[in-house]
């Protein structure tokens, strides 16, 4: 049977889109405390299904797919720019595809807007009408109100009004940023992603037999399964080393590894696969906040996905991009050596001028990582590091970083890096790191 918690966040997902919901609301339609309502509410935020702004309240929205991501939600705006919604609330769970800024003369500035636009305009009442008639939310910038008569328009044509204290230069910029943040997270790889689904999952239940456990392998030649109780939560994981001595008619709970390592649908392929080297685990159940059963991610499953990032065109850059697109290779002092160099442009720097930490230690961790591919193919994972940041970098410097390799094993590496601006040392790292073969 569902929990409190399950049967809250069904109903939520049940709504109509648009619909506003409150805590109160929440408890007295299902007959919870108001306590376990909030915190479906705020799962129910964190899944994408329900949006809140302060002083409107929680809206159910639709939740967005991976390529859609990019186009943001007029609620998510308002949170964006500190907004206050003046109309239009009904409209706020709206998409909208572009914004458009109102810096010129009202026909010009009419012809450019249309259905499903953002137009981000100062103190003009006429335009502000002229918008919504075309379909358009409105943002006011400077902190200014419209007419009622505007508010009301926005209240019947279910679109959306705002008005902010920033000046309209910000604004552009802060919805660039959170569009530009979105095309990053676009980019990453989730496991919900990868997952193979609860449907086509093979999986026990506690109180099999290991006599079903030896039926599947003859069937599927796999030899790891998830093991749930009654209401599909993961209890444990058994494996053919689990099985081996037991008798046919032995409860599976009886010898399964018990509390097994999870991971959620949002957590990045990356993390799972850093987690799987460590771990020396094959098979990852994938289970939602109430530890239900999602579905499964094998070692290959997340190996064929690394490879498949790497070869993706990055759409909207991390600093780790900035960072090492900077890198280019030189010959090194030592013969059969490489060496990097590296220019610290402006992005690199911290509030004092200097290369900043996390810049340093990714340079470093990027260098290793170049001069053990050179050495055996594949992926790596930094196991531990040492780091000496010996002297202050300033901007505009030119850095050498002369990576050497000590050792290098069939599931290992251990890396040694200098840094040096003009000669003089500025920074060293000692590295290991497991090596991930992608056969």
């Amino acid at each position: 049977m569902a929990t409190k918690h399950e049967q809250i966040i069904d109903y939520i997902d049940q709504l109509p889109i648009g619909e506003k919901i409150s805590v109160r609301q929440i408890a007295k339609a299902l007959n919870v405390s108001e306590g376990t309502a909030y915190r479906a509410i705020k799962d129910a935020e964190n899944k994408g299904y329900v949006s809140t702004i302060e002083r409107v309240g929680t809206i159910r929205i639709e939740r967005k797919k991976k390529e859609n991501i990019e186009k943001l939600t007029y609620a998510e705006v308002v949170n964006i720019v500190e907004g206050q919604v003046l109309g239009g609330r009904s409209g706020l769970h709206k998409t909208l595809n572009k914004f458009v800024i109102g810096a010129m003369k009202l026909e010009a500035m009419m012809r450019y807007t249309g259905a499903g636009n953002l137009l981000i305009v100062g103190n003009r009442t006429k335009a502000h009408e002229y918008a919504l008639n075309a379909g358009a939310a409105v943002l006011i910038t400077g902190g200014f109100d419209t007419d009622d008569d505007v508010k009301k328009l926005a209240d019947e044509l279910q679109l959306p009004i705002i008005s902010t204290s920033y000046d309209t230069f910000t604004v552009a910029a802060m919805i660039n940023r959170a569009i530009y943040d979105q095309l990053i997270k676009k980019e990453i790889v989730l496991v919900e992603d990868i997952l193979t689904p609860v449907t086509d999952t093979i999986f026990l239940k506690t109180m099999d037999k290991v006599s079903k456990w030896h039926e599947y392998n003859r069937e599927t030649l796999h030899s790891r399964y998830p093991v749930v109780d009654e209401n599909m939560k993961v209890q444990g994981m058994v494996t053919s080393k689990d099985v081996i001595g037991s008798e046919s008619d032995q409860l599976i709970e009886k010898i399964m590894t018990k509390s097994p390592m999870t991971v959620s649908g949002q957590t990045s392929v990356a993390s799972s696969a850093h987690m799987m080297v460590w771990e020396g685990i094959e098979l990852l159940p994938v289970t939602d906040s109430n530890n239900r059963l999602l579905g499964i991610i094998s070692r290959q499953d997340v190996l064929k996905a690394l490879q498949m990032i790497q070869r993706q065109p990055q759409v909207g850059e991390t600093i780790d991009d900035i960072v090492t697109s900077q890198i280019t290779l030189i010959k090194g002092k030592m013969k059969n050596e490489d060496a990097y160099r590296c220019e610290v442009t402006p992005q690199m720097t911290n509030h004092l001028g200097t290369i900043s930490y996390g810049v340093f230690t990714t340079i470093v961790t990027e260098a290793a990582n170049r001069v053990l591919r050179s050495f055996k193919k594949g992926d790596l994972v930094v196991e531990n590091m040492t780091i000496y940041f010996l002297k202050p970098v300033q901007i505009d410097s030119m850095l050498e970083i002369n990576p050497r390799v000590l050792e290098v094993g069939r599931k290992f590496g251990k890396v040694d890096v200098e840094v040096f601006n003009e000669g003089v040392l500025v920074g060293k790292a000692m590295m290991m790191c497991q090596l991930i073969d992608r056969h």
